[in-house]
């Protein structure tokens, strides 16, 4: 499966702002590329901050590197919305029914110098204003969902 936007706006816009970019990708380590690289293009077209667009990238690579580390997905759904010119909601869905959103692991503390993994929810905490992991709406997985920037 080849990395495909999808026009689906059902969780990100719900008023059809066209301010909702949406990618299904396979759960694959080479898509976490792909999935930096179609998000950063498409916050550079809607002029969103420099600082605000890396921090997104940032957030969203580490939400999609988890989604194809910790589910058996064959495939995810990605999706960012401009909520204000200062405010993203990032959104990742997996497809991995087994698993329950309330047994997800919250981070405990800092992964040390010598650790190779356990960094990357420690970062969406850092760089989310509000972030959490609910049942999906549109897939039979889980989303795990991330306001960064500037939110009301």
């Amino acid at each position: 499966m080849s990395p495909r936007t999808t026009t689906s706006s059902s969780l990100l816009d719900p008023h059809g702002t066209g301010r909702v970019h949406w990618l299904e990708l396979p759960a694959r380590r080479d898509s976490v590329r792909d999935a930096r690289h179609g998000v950063e293009e498409r916050l550079t077209g809607w002029r969103v901050p420099r600082e605000l667009c890396a921090d997104a990238v940032l957030l969203l690579s580490e939400l999609v590197t988890n989604a194809v580390l910790h589910t058996i997905s064959g495939r995810i759904l990605c999706g960012v919305r401009l909520v204000t010119a200062s405010c993203l909601r990032v959104e990742v869905h997996d497809y991995d029914y087994r698993h329950d959103c309330a047994n997800v692991a919250r981070p405990r503390g800092r992964p040390g110098p010598g650790d190779e993994t356990g960094r990357g929810l420690f970062i969406v905490e850092q760089l989310a204003e509000a972030w959490g992991v609910e049942r999906s709406a549109l897939t039979p997985g889980n989303v795990v969902w991330a306001k960064l920037g500037t939110c009301a």
